[in-house]
């Protein structure tokens, strides 16, 4: 009997693996007439249609599922192109390279023949599932949602998620001798524990200790927030105070995670007394809540207690994402009433016209939102994670993927970091506030027509805001896009200044100027055409942070400045409750 070599016995597998190749090639190779068109020309297959379930609303009302098909000329053209690039990357065998994806760009992918094959065979099919998806006949909405899908599948498909193909993770468990396979399997578990993927080591922060450090008191609080007070940090402050609204799908403290890079703390070392509104994470005791109540009981409740504890007739406001919505809301709401309690009001990655929301619009249609308000309209709570977890796969690789890889396949615990920890820190929702907002607004886009909306009994028009406002937007924003961001120009009537920062949704805000990172742009000459495309057109580029030609800005609106208060509150009627950053903020969801 002859001694078998290494050669032999992979043998089997080689053919296997090729025989198994042939038959794709084979079926891939079908005319694009068949099994996908008739031979009429029209389509074969449609999307099917939700059938009606008991409690569900009537899906007779619904707009029928959309229709789409693919030209056979042009599957056959992308065939064509599968065929020759797979031939081709066929003939190359095992010496084949994935290129153009930094997931395999390492040195252990490059030195293992079959992990750096199976990934270059993922990135063509990938490649080619995109083509099929931008060839499909039918609306934009559904060819978005196609590439969503496509793209969701490809992040998910990854041969490097799998540890039978992953040659980093593969030598990584070679050189700790199972270590970090051991270590993975317990990162696993006790993210399953905790309910959700560690995107950091939470164990390194905790809010008020070393996050939301910022030194204030609670001085007024209801059901709905706290009002943060923060002490002053120069001896004179601005006769007008500046109050902050932040977004109520997640905390505060995005304003004030670190001194170096709070937000909070950079108004107040610019001589402004800082108020903030610190949301409620919504319990059972607030299943009920709508969006009145957000608007009526909370943000024109914060703008009337700051008038009062500063006995300034006049505030500095600023909104945040929604909370940018929120106070534009309540304004205006206060504007029907005959109030004009803001002397100017800066708007951040926030949007007031709902024409351009990227890639959020795939997920809202009439039969989406007709869902949501039968699960919640009449009360309940949106968990905190699924909002979390919707977020996070808008960028699947970046924040789902790359975190599965490290911390189950490689065993890796992520390194501490005050963005992603906030990030995890979710906060639930209403239920008949979410449903409110998701049809007049992103759904119906009410807000941004006059008088359409009805909001704690007045009818509201964003264009009697008439106050000086700035208005900024991120250029990267994946969910306030730029367009969105731009289009309150045209809205809000009053003098106005448009700024875009570099980078994302968050990243492009909290960007301090002592950083000294990316940069933004201004027009130097003020117009405000009717797209971001044109203002930008017209628009230089300045080096570092944009919250230098902010704070500038402000202090324009902030009136005199007079010595800064001793104590916290006034009075008898607003004593410090307790230290900043209060208990609200604290609740877990």
């Amino acid at each position: 009997m002859t001694k078998a070599t290494g050669a032999d016995a992979f043998e089997p597998f080689q053919q296997a693996l090729t025989q198994g190749w042939r038959k794709a090639l084979e079926s891939f190779q079908q005319p694009a007439g068949q099994g996908a068109w008739t031979g009429n020309g029209k389509p074969l297959w449609q999307m099917p249609q939700i059938p009606e379930m008991p409690g569900m609303p009537s899906l007779g009302a619904m707009p029928e599922l959309p229709k789409f098909s693919i030209d056979p000329a042009a599957l056959q053209a992308i065939q064509q192109q599968y065929l020759a690039e797979a031939t081709a990357l066929w003939g190359q065998g095992f010496g084949a390279k994935p290129e153009g994806d930094r997931r395999f760009a390492g040195e252990a992918w490059s030195g293992n023949p079959l992990s750096a094959f199976s990934a270059a065979i993922y990135l063509l099919n990938g490649r080619t599932l995109l083509k099929m998806a931008e060839a499909i006949d039918a609306d934009e909405k559904t060819k978005a949602r196609l590439r969503f899908a496509v793209e969701q599948w490809m992040a998910a498909s990854s041969p490097s998620n799998s540890l039978a193909f992953n040659a980093e993770a593969q030598k990584k468990a070679i050189e700790t001798q199972g270590e970090s396979i051991a270590k993975g399997i317990q990162n696993l578990l006790h993210d399953v524990r905790q309910g959700h993927l560690s995107m950091t080591d939470e164990s390194a922060f905790e809010v008020g200790r070393n996050v939301a450090t910022t030194e204030g008191a609670v001085v007024f609080e209801n059901a709905f927030f706290q009002l943060l007070e923060y002490k002053p940090l120069t001896a004179k402050v601005y006769e007008r105070p500046f109050l902050l609204v932040p977004p109520c799908i997640n905390k505060f403290y995005i304003l004030d995670l670190q001194p170096e890079n709070s937000l909070i703390r950079y108004a107040n070392e610019q001589g402004h007394r800082v108020f903030v509104v610190s949301w409620r994470n919504p319990d059972e005791s607030l299943a009920q809540a709508t969006w009145d109540d957000y608007i009526e009981q909370a943000a024109i409740e914060a703008i009337h207690r700051v008038q009062e504890i500063s006995g300034s007739p006049q505030i500095n406001t600023l909104g945040f994402c929604v909370g940018g919505t929120i106070l534009s809301t309540a304004l205006a709401v206060l504007a029907a009433r005959g109030e004009k309690p803001a002397a100017s009001v800066t708007l951040l990655t926030t949007f007031l016209d709902f024409s351009d929301t990227g890639i959020l619009d795939i997920f809202v249609d009439e039969p989406m939102v007709q869902y949501r308000e039968m699960q919640l309209g009449k009360g309940g709570l949106l968990p905190g994670g699924d909002l979390a977890s919707t977020f996070s796969f808008l960028r699947p690789n970046d924040l789902v993927w790359n975190y599965v890889v490290g911390n189950y396949l490689k065993g890796e615990t992520p390194p501490p970091f005050d963005l992603l920890y906030w990030n995890s820190d979710a906060t639930n929702l209403p239920g008949p506030f979410y449903a409110w907002y998701l049809r007049n607004t992103y759904h119906e886009n009410k807000l941004a027509e006059p008088d359409a909306l009805t909001v704690c009994g007045e009818k509201i028009d964003l264009r009697r805001i008439d106050i000086p406002a700035y208005v900024y937007g991120s250029r990267e924003d994946h969910i306030v896009p730029i367009g969105g961001a731009y289009a309150s120009t045209q809205i809000l009537p009053g003098k106005k200044r448009f700024v875009m920062g570099a980078s994302g949704h968050i990243a492009g805000v909290i960007n301090p100027p002592a950083k000294n990172k990316r940069s933004h742009w201004i027009r130097a000459d003020g117009k405000l055409p009717k797209t971001q495309a044109e203002w930008l057109a017209g628009a230089q580029e300045h080096p570092g942070s944009w919250w230098t030609d902010w704070s500038q800005w402000l202090k324009g609106h902030a009136g005199k400045q007079i010595p800064a208060p001793k104590t916290y509150g006034k009075g008898k009627a607003y004593q410090a409750i307790e230290p900043a950053p209060g208990r609200y903020v604290k609740a877990r969801a």
